[in-house]
């Protein structure tokens, strides 16, 4: 039986490649980040954020909730294998953070009082990022375990050479 001329399987003839076999990626790169560096993403972001949300008229914080959640979904993706247990932790510190430049006041106790506030009012949007960057770091590390399970099956199965 022979191969159809435009299949990937095809002798010499104008067949596909596959994007491997053509010097293509098969995925697009991503950053690896440290635990350190995701820690500083969201250090250096959600202040930045927090102060950008504060010239908006009004200063709705319910937009800086939403800018949370790509922040933690960013850092869960790009962290390195070794540091996923970083980015649960880093995010609501980042998160919190983040509120500093919207607290109202004039004191140190003021200000202080109003980060308290804008947490439990904010609350959704920092337990929502958290458990997604948790969710996406859990599946990851599945993902890795079930790899080097079959990683370990396949050299257990190679015949004694």
């Amino acid at each position: 039986m022979s191969a159809h001329p435009a299949s990937p399987r095809a002798g010499r003839g104008g067949g596909l490649r596959s994007p491997a076999r053509a010097g293509l990626p098969t995925r697009l790169p991503g950053p690896r980040l440290t635990g350190l560096g995701c820690g500083l993403l969201g250090a250096v972001l959600m202040p930045t954020l927090g102060f950008l949300d504060g010239l908006l008229p009004g200063s709705p914080p319910t937009v800086y909730g939403v800018l949370f959640l790509p922040v933690c979904v960013l850092a869960a993706l790009w962290v390195r294998r070794g540091d996923l247990v970083a980015v649960p932790v880093l995010m609501p510190i980042a998160f919190a953070l983040g509120l500093l430049p919207l607290g109202e006041g004039d004191g140190p106790g003021d200000r202080a009082m109003g980060l308290v506030t804008a947490l439990a009012t904010e609350a959704p949007w920092l337990y929502g990022g958290t458990l997604a960057a948790g969710m996406i770091v859990l599946a990851r590390r599945v993902r890795m375990v079930r790899a080097a399970r079959r990683r370990t099956a396949a050299g257990r199965n190679r015949p004694p050479g």
